[in-house]
């Protein structure tokens, strides 16, 4: 019961306070489903339901967007972090999260200075050579403020709101109930996975909070961007940065919303501009696997020379080699008209959700990827190819991990901004070279030799677990806390998945033996020889070779699974 554990007064105040937005705007309806009208009735509280029916007129994405910007902080963040959640939601739905924002007015310095005396270990006018008491923005987390260091640096001072730690984990937790009672009460909801969005967006708002994690955020893409030396990300000056306040080089450039600024007379190449940015994120996506998560044009400044500067680390995506494979796959399958490696990585993406026609999906992956056979690579959008490809998934119910929904809301908003600086833009264009590359670094023999060696240090660690893992597993069943479950209906399926594995582990024992076999016959100086070694060392070699290149082969065609986070 949500009434009953909750921590505090102040929570249960607050709770009534969200119920009488939800019912103002509309849904007093749902608030009556969930139980809680009744519950608080009994507690003592009363929500006020006139007039609900005026605001109740206005379409329902209308309606949720007003109530989380009336809310506050916390919920229009989780407004900003539904909007990359385009495997969920509409279109009417994405365009009304994409509006909301934190109309927070700055706080006043007087507020400020108890936390920066803390943090900075004296008054900010002792601390920097010059001091801006007035706020250069706002937001709903933090504010920023001008700044000069006594060497002449110009920088910014981004201070994070006095208390604002503690409303947000009140809200969290009220957050965590709500939708642990949604996902039992409402069934309609189950598949956009409350829960889960819920604790998603706790790890990433709480993060945000760390200002001194949006720095280490920043230094660790700076080192990934060194070799573009066209990209900008501000520096960090550590002797006056801490959890809630940090203190970064100040970015004089053009904003990413003033296109109209970037002329040829001011120096400007537009074309240039579109095409070093796509450049920047890609290489932070394919390459690296850390990217920053809301290439929004705020966040952009376009400096003299068609450099270009990102800001605002505060939310960064993260993606697993094995992500990055599964990504290349996908984009050249998209690109090159390969509808069933499309089809292959997004079922992988996906899993095995329960009342899913795996058959029907794969047939209108496949049309639509085959809809684009002949078209001039030019001509293609693959941001708008990504979101109807996640269209079609929200029109079967399945969502995909959180990591990659943030990759393919960048990967959007991304082709958006080249567009707008270039009519003639194409990421299609621009990602292709820059795929192939990587593919081509993957294949190379010493990265395929090493993948290989890998795999066979993983399978021989795994074997010498093997007896404790055996052990172990006697011994709980000699209690009886092993449990044993069959889901008949993907019962072929796992089967077929424990031949491969065990099809790949017997190879990976073969490759083993012959490696170990043909490094002792290397030191046998007798027998034939081929170019000068003993004959079998090499032929035993080159099978470990083959047969390696097998199983990376197979491994990254067919691995299943999926992560979590």
């Amino acid at each position: 019961m949500l009434i009953e554990t909750l921590d505090t007064a102040r929570d249960l105040g607050r709770l009534k306070e969200i119920l009488g937005v939800m019912v103002r705007h509309g849904f007093g309806d749902t608030v009556r489903r969930l139980g809680l009208a009744d519950r608080l009735e009994r507690a003592g509280q009363v929500l006020n339901w006139p007039h609900a029916a005026e605001l109740a007129r206005l379409e329902p994405p209308v309606q949720v967007r007003l109530a989380l910007e009336e809310l506050g902080p916390t919920f229009v963040k989780f407004g900003q972090i539904l909007a990359g959640r385009a495997d969920l939601f509409g279109p009417e739905w994405i365009a009304e999260f994409e509006k909301l924002h934190s109309h927070v007015p700055a706080l006043p310095i007087d507020a400020l200075r108890p936390q920066l005396r803390e943090d900075l270990g004296d008054e900010p006018e002792a601390v920097f050579a010059w001091f801006d008491t007035t706020p250069l923005a706002a937001a709903s987390i933090a504010q920023v403020h001008r700044a000069r260091l006594h060497d002449g640096t110009e920088v910014i001072v981004k201070i994070r709101r006095p208390g604002i730690a503690d409303t947000i984990e009140a809200d969290l937790r009220l957050l965590v109930r709500l939708a642990a009672l949604a996902e039992a009460e409402l069934p309609t909801l189950k598949p956009y996975r409350p829960q889960q969005l819920v604790r998603e967006f706790a790890r990433s708002l709480k993060r945000e909070l760390d200002l001194a994690g949006e720095c280490r955020h920043a230094e660790r893409i700076a080192a990934n961007m060194a070799s573009l030396g066209f990209i900008a990300i501000p520096k960090v000056y550590w002797a006056h940065t801490r959890e809630r306040v940090n203190v970064q080089d100040f970015i004089d450039g053009v904003p990413g919303n003033h296109l109209e600024a970037l002329t040829p007379e001011a120096g400007f190449e537009r074309t240039l501009l579109a095409q070093r940015g796509a450049h920047a994120v890609l290489k932070m996506i394919v390459e690296d696997g850390v990217f920053h998560a809301d290439p929004h044009p705020g966040n952009v400044f376009y400096l003299p020379g068609n450099r270009i500067a990102f800001i605002d680390f505060g939310m960064i995506g993260r993606l697993s080699q094995r992500r990055r494979d599964e990504l290349l796959q996908l984009l050249l399958g998209l690109v090159e008209h390969q509808p069933q490696a499309v089809a292959d990585v997004l079922l992988d993406w996906t899993g095995d959700e329960p009342g899913v026609h795996i058959g029907q999906l794969e047939t209108e992956i496949e049309a639509f990827v085959d809809q684009y056979h002949g078209v001039p690579l030019a001509q293609l959008r693959l941001g708008q190819m990504l979101a109807d490809v996640t269209a079609i998934l929200r029109d079967h119910r399945l969502a995909l991990p959180s990591d990659l929904a943030l990759l393919i809301k960048a990967f959007i908003s991304l082709e958006g901004m080249g567009r707008n600086l270039d009519p003639n833009f194409h990421m299609a264009s621009e990602a292709m070279p820059l795929l192939k590359q990587v593919v081509g670094a993957r294949y190379q023999p010493r990265a395929l030799a090493g993948r290989a060696w890998q795999s066979v240090r993983q399978t021989l660690s795994t074997l010498e677990r093997l007896p404790d893992d055996l052990g172990r597993l006697l011994r709980n069943a000699r209690r009886g806390r092993v449990q044993v479950g069959i889901e008949l209906a993907h019962l072929k399926r796992v089967g077929d998945q424990i031949d491969r594995s065990a099809n790949r582990l017997a190879m990976a024992l073969v490759i083993a033996a012959l490696i170990i076999g043909s490094s002792i016959v290397m030191t046998v100086q007798a027998g034939p020889t081929l170019f000068g070694l003993p004959a079998f060392g090499f032929l035993g070699f080159m099978g470990a070779v083959v047969c390696g290149l097998w199983l990376v082969r197979a491994i990254w065609r067919s691995s299943h699974g999926r992560d979590d986070d």
